[in-house]
């Protein structure tokens, strides 16, 4: 902690006198210059298990071959993780990939995104974003509800910087602006799950009656972030959160990432605990997480994909399940009915 404090003092003064100068937007991602000062401090801190994570990204593209439509299931598929950004923040947050993670294989802004999406027969998206600065939310928010007002397939979820002026507020206006859930991202944005400032989002959350995606899964661990995801996360405090929030809908994406296993027990607690999929069928990580899927609840398991952050082909999960031995019921539950139920939709039209 001391050695995060030294690191975020040092770079906070160049990095707001970068701000200054960016655009109107852009300036309110995670810049460039911020995460490669952080970094560089931290590695000449940290042991080397933290340096070896630095090492390995950016990670490298597949390059493999894309299919032209969803497999052909007899279920239809709603991709209940989308990531949706005004076009200069999608802009800023490619360039961090292309430095810190992948290069992304699907640079669209969103028209071009959702028709992609739509023509290749994806019913539904669960659109996504954050912010990891105050104000930033509100910009954001009312971004996803003028579009999920123009087009009903998507599902818009709002944002909130945990910890920021009005927090509360700004939750309890999501549901007026169209928006069905709220967004978190432990890593960009810096904060705990049991923390003061996250606890009294889930609050508002629960008052308003809206479900949390909650990125609090440790992986991937980079000197990049902020802060040290391997400190902040643990399945253990979200089960703090569970525990203190009994009628809070909570989904943790990507399995919980390292911490899957544990997180498949706590599912079978918690009937109010979601996981999603995201990229992790992909085998662009490693692990066997088809194999996992099969041995998790059928019911608390929903598909998600990351488009368009993705370093590989739109549907190589989808084929991945396409080609399994799980039953027509269960791809149904995997594709549509479980996000259905998390988010209380209706049930997309086959």
């Amino acid at each position: 902690e001391e050695r995060r404090q030294r690191a975020w003092n040092s770079v906070r003064p160049l990095h707001a006198s970068h701000a200054r100068d960016a655009a109107q937007i852009e300036e309110l991602v995670p810049c460039g210059c911020l995460a490669e000062l952080v970094a560089s401090y931290r590695l000449s801190q940290a042991p080397r298990s933290v340096e070896r994570s630095h090492e390995s990204f950016p990670m490298q593209p597949l390059g493999d071959e894309e299919g032209v439509r969803v497999p052909s299931f007899s279920s239809p598929v709603t991709d209940a993780h989308v990531h949706l950004f005004p076009d200069p923040v999608f802009a800023a947050l490619w360039r961090w990939f292309e430095a810190y993670g992948w290069p992304v294989r699907y640079r669209l802004h969103t028209p071009e995104l959702l028709s992609f999406l739509f023509s290749r027969g994806v019913q539904r998206v669960v659109a996504l974003h954050y912010a990891h600065k105050p104000s930033m939310a509100r910009m954001l928010n009312e971004y996803m509800a003028e579009l999920v007002a123009r087009e009903p397939r998507v599902i818009g979820l709002g944002t909130v910087l945990p910890g920021e002026p009005n927090a509360a507020e700004i939750i309890a206006g999501l549901r007026r602006s169209g928006l069905r859930g709220v967004k978190l991202h432990c890593h960009v944005q810096s904060f705990a799950p049991d923390s003061a400032e996250a606890f009294e989002v889930f609050a508002a959350c629960e008052a308003a009656r809206l479900p949390v995606v909650l990125h609090a899964g440790r992986a991937p661990r980079s000197p990049a972030y902020a802060i040290d995801s391997y400190s902040l996360c643990a399945v253990e405090r979200v089960e703090r959160v569970l525990n203190a929030f009994p009628q809070l809908k909570l989904c943790v994406p990507h399995f919980g990432a390292d911490e899957a296993a544990a997180y498949l027990t706590l599912v079978e607690r918690y009937d109010r605990l979601y996981l999603d999929s995201t990229m992790m069928l992909s085998g662009f990580f490693g692990g066997d997480y088809v194999e996992l899927l099969k041995r998790s609840r059928p019911d608390r398991v929903m598909y998600g994909s990351d488009f368009p952050n993705l370093p590989y082909a739109w549907d190589r999960e989808l084929r991945a399940v396409a080609a399994s031995d799980l039953s027509d019921e269960r791809i149904e539950l995997l594709t549509d009915k479980v996000a259905s139920e998390f988010f209380e939709l209706e049930r997309s039209p086959g």
